[in-house]
């Protein structure tokens, strides 16, 4: 999985960038190698907003794209939570995959030979 990172208003850091790799580490195993997971850093500027730290993340697949934008007080914990969410997205999309697979295979072999 190829990962690219946009830091807006955050530097980012060699250290950013492996906290990231790492959280992504467990999608990365569930997907093809060609996968493209884009990550965007962001902070609000608002001094009244307690959660000002954004992760936004794009999953680039074959066919489907997944997103998942969350939160956090700090940087830390806002990607905690995308990556929670990702890989739930992921695993929820390879059932859906392997059931239409497993359905498409029981439906030809029921099928009556010509």
């Amino acid at each position: 999985m190829q990962i690219a990172i946009k830091g807006r208003g955050i530097p980012v850091s060699d250290d950013v960038r492996e906290r990231v790799a790492k959280r992504f580490a467990k999608v990365g195993k569930q997907v093809s190698d060609l996968a493209r997971l884009e990550v965007e850093l962001r902070r609000e500027r608002s001094s009244s907003i307690p959660e000002a730290e954004i992760v936004e993340v794009t999953l680039h697949l074959k066919g489907v794209t997944l997103r998942a934008c969350e939160r956090g007080r700090d940087l830390q914990s806002a990607l905690n939570l995308c990556a929670d969410d990702m890989a739930r997205q992921v695993k929820r999309h390879r059932d859906k995959r392997r059931r239409r697979r497993e359905a498409r295979a029981a439906a030809a072999a029921l099928r009556p030979a010509v």
